[in-house]
């Protein structure tokens, strides 16, 4: 199968790439934005009729929560008119669309994790813009999987558990955010249930993928230091009005992911087992 992976230089795509060399049946295409922007719909169509494309993973996307609400007009062009352009490309070649979307299409006010049927309702920018970005997609390539993520980290690029290493290396004392409750997702483990899906066969849908479990952003924060072996930082928890930020945090944001288990018998692995072997390669590299 012929492969595009789009937004390829960043954390996803690049656990998309490591893992291509372990799917060798498939021929990939990798880009970002200087090979092709997403934006530019007859840029899109011409990428994916010259190039034979048969499935496009789409890990491109505007996930600067707090800059979004100023820049929504871009945040909008990349997470919901691009995804469209995806679509119609795709669907124009009779290709399959694999979306990445996310845990904050939700408010965050439940208090049991989410399934693919809850009703979303977004309450910021970012997460207004990847839900009109799921709506384009779906009703624009018959051969669309959504895939619902959260709290993504990786060894490639800038994420929390990277953040909190550095901090816990710098600073005497830490605050971090105890009453926001979801669920870190190891990218690499992303891309595996992925491939899973793609080699198995699309099923057009919803779907809902993070690591099993359940933690704080202050306890994903003493679990990454106690891995590193950070004991000189102090981390205190804080709430969330102690932390202010512009755009509003989903404060429970657990995926149900029995539907992605069940279509595809994916076993997936519990956050703590996937954040040791990330933190793992982290300090092999420094």
């Amino acid at each position: 199968m012929r492969i595009l992976v789009t937004g390829a230089n960043g954390q996803l795509g690049n656990e998309m790439r490591r893992l291509s060399a372990e799917n060798p049946q498939h021929s990939y295409l990798f880009t970002d934005v200087q090979e092709l922007d997403i934006c530019n719909e007859q840029a899109v169509k011409a990428c994916v009729r010259e190039n034979g494309v048969e499935l496009i993973v789409n890990c491109a996307a505007y996930t600067a929560v707090d800059k979004a609400e100023d820049n929504a007009e871009f945040c909008d062009r990349l997470n919901h008119l691009a995804p469209g352009y995806l679509a119609d490309a795709a669907e124009a070649c009779g290709a399959a669309l694999i979306q990445v979307s996310t845990d904050y299409v939700f408010d965050g006010t439940a208090h049991i994790p989410y399934a693919e049927d809850v009703v979303p309702c977004p309450n910021s920018v970012y997460g207004r813009t990847k839900l009109d970005g799921e709506k384009a997609v779906m009703s624009r390539c018959s051969r669309a999987m959504i895939i619902r993520t959260a709290w993504l980290y990786s060894t490639f690029g800038n994420n929390f558990v990277k953040t909190m290493i550095r901090l816990g290396k710098e600073r005497e004392r830490l605050g971090v955010v105890f009453d926001q409750i979801g669920t870190p997702t190891y990218a690499r483990d992303l891309a595996r249930v992925i491939f899973c899906a793609i080699n198995q066969g699309i099923v057009p849908g919803i779907y809902h993928f993070s690591n099993e479990g359940v933690c704080s952003w202050y306890d994903f924060t003493l679990a990454i230091h106690r891995l590193a072996g950070i004991a000189t930082c102090k981390v205190s928890p804080l709430h969330t009005d102690e932390y202010p930020a512009k755009a509003p945090r989903p404060h429970y944001s657990v995926l149900d992911k029995t539907k992605i288990k069940r279509t595809f018998g994916f076993e997936i692995p519990h956050w703590e087992e996937s954040l040791a072997d990330c933190v793992g390669l982290l300090l092999k590299e420094a």
